[in-house]
């Protein structure tokens, strides 16, 4: 081809390129402060909006397990100023009962859900899918607006059901009946109840609306030569996470709509036989309490899993980078993800080994739960020897991936204990269950979180965060929840 030609061709592909700018530009609309940043279809912008919510909620749990350890650590103690906080619910700065339950139920709720499934899912699969992946944003963006607006929502019915008379929802976290079902059973059995059911409904739906968003977008709208088998972890844990959401979430939906029959339509899905003191025996006949149990549980042990996987996909990530060498035994950790997922749902009864279960039953739930140690030890000797003679650069990130792998061991290996369902009889309901789920997930996720914020901050925001501020982040955190929650395995 002659120099003229070339010329002639590459003129031609400037006006082309040119044309098709301002054509780009005059199609291109103005976006307002509303459609950019409060209703934004921009998965970059509603990673942040989750985040954000996150944290707020984070700060929320947090002070309220601040408040109910004071009233554990100092039972004799008043402290005006929680009256001045509480109002009736601390009279003479004394947490009531009543109130003491409400606390740790909302903690409990608001964490889980709210913090480590939403925060931690919603931020980093919104952000990471895309760009991962390669696509120019998710496969429906108007669903991944109304997946955080739901969300949103839930929270704010979930935030005022602090603030109604009778106070929030007090009977756990796990809402057994009959303390769910019965709005006489207590005070925060109330309206706080009803309250809870519909926030926490609502955010069931925001997890299906992004669940079936993420898995729509990773199977369909992958870049050109992105096979499967070469995505992320991130990915991939990402794909497994809103694949357990989308199978679970639904039956806790349906226990709940049966928890409302119950309360306020006369039926009897989990009430039998209930005498309450003052009004003499109920009328509710042939219902079952563990129903209920199973049901709840039916979600509530994936919903582990939903918190831990996005934490262990960024963690391999994070690790892998910071150890500047590819992540070792890239399959291995795929089919480990797989068969932690396919496990997640055939354990959910290692819950209930006090309820009555039939043992030979329980035997089987053992088995299947000392099962899923198995992946786990693969993940963990893989990050391990992913670390093995890396060139390993400590950053804030870094050293919160690298306290993740420590608290899953520490947190994961109490599991052994409370798995066997002789032993779990005796430490059901004690410290020891607390201090192992605390470790494994909850401060497990945590820092699993906080890896990929000080990781991906830069990308997020276009800013670096301070390292020596991340490094007093780091052992603090670090020191702080081991102090915490070590103590109360003894």
């Amino acid at each position: 081809m002659s120099n003229e030609a070339v010329l002639h061709s590459g003129a031609d592909l400037a006006a082309h390129h040119d044309e098709h700018h301002i054509e780009h530009h005059e199609h291109h609309h103005h976006e307002t402060f509303i459609s950019k940043y409060v209703f934004s279809q921009d998965h970059k912008m509603i990673a942040k909006q989750f985040l954000i919510t996150g944290m707020f909620w984070a700060v929320m749990g947090g002070l309220m397990s601040v408040l109910f350890r004071l009233q554990l650590g100092y039972p004799d103690s008043t402290f005006p100023w929680l009256e001045d906080i509480l109002g009736k619910w601390a009279k003479g700065g004394h947490i009531s009962a009543e109130a003491y339950y409400a606390l740790v139920t909302t903690h409990g709720t608001v964490l889980v859900f709210f913090v480590l499934t939403a925060g931690l899912s919603g931020t980093f699969a919104n952000l990471l899918i895309p760009l991962q992946v390669g696509a120019r944003d998710m496969a429906s963006p108007f669903l991944n607006m109304l997946s955080y607006w739901f969300f949103f929502i839930a929270s704010i019915v979930m935030l005022s059901s602090i603030f109604v008379e009778t106070g929030p929802f007090s009977g756990g976290w796990t809402a057994y009946p009959p303390l769910s079902a019965l709005g006489s059973a207590s005070p925060g059995s109330k309206t706080g109840m009803d309250l809870w059911i519909i926030a926490m409904a609502l955010f069931v739906v925001s997890s299906l609306l992004g669940g079936l968003n993420y898995i729509a977008t990773i199977l369909n709208m992958r870049t050109k030569g992105m096979s499967m088998t070469r995505l992320p972890l991130t990915i991939w844990a990402l794909f497994f996470t809103a694949v357990l959401g989308v199978l679970s979430f639904p039956v806790l939906l349906s226990g709940f709509i049966l928890l409302i029959f119950d309360r306020n339509f006369g039926t009897s899905f989990y009430l039998s036989d209930i005498f309450v003191n003052g009004v003499g025996a109920l009328p509710n006949e042939g219902g079952s309490a563990i129903l209920f149990q199973h049901l709840f549980w039916f979600l509530g042990h994936p919903e582990v899993y939903i918190i831990l996987l996005p934490a262990m996909g960024m963690v391999s990530e994070i690790l892998s980078t910071n150890a500047r060498k590819p992540i070792f035994g890239y399959m291995a950790m795929v089919g480990s993800m797989f068969a932690i997922a396919v496990l997640a749902f055939l354990v959910w009864a290692h819950h209930m080994f006090v309820t009555g279960l039939n043992p030979f039953l329980g035997s089987i739930f053992v088995l299947l739960t000392l099962l899923i140690a198995v992946p786990s030890a693969i993940k963990v000797f893989n990050w391990l020897t992913t670390l093995w003679r890396g060139n390993i650069r400590f950053t804030p990130a870094m050293l919160f991936a690298i306290g993740f792998v420590s608290l899953f061991i520490s947190g994961g290996l109490t599991g052994i204990w409370l798995g066997n369902s002789a032993l779990d009889i005796h430490l059901h309901d004690t410290y020891f269950v607390i201090a192992h789920f605390h470790i494994v997930m909850g401060v497990a996720s945590m820092f699993g979180m906080f890896a990929g914020i000080y990781h991906w901050f830069p990308k997020m925001y276009g800013r670096y965060l301070n390292n020596n501020l991340g490094y007093i982040h780091f052992w603090m955190t670090m020191i702080g929840a081991y102090l915490i929650f070590w103590p109360m395995i003894y």
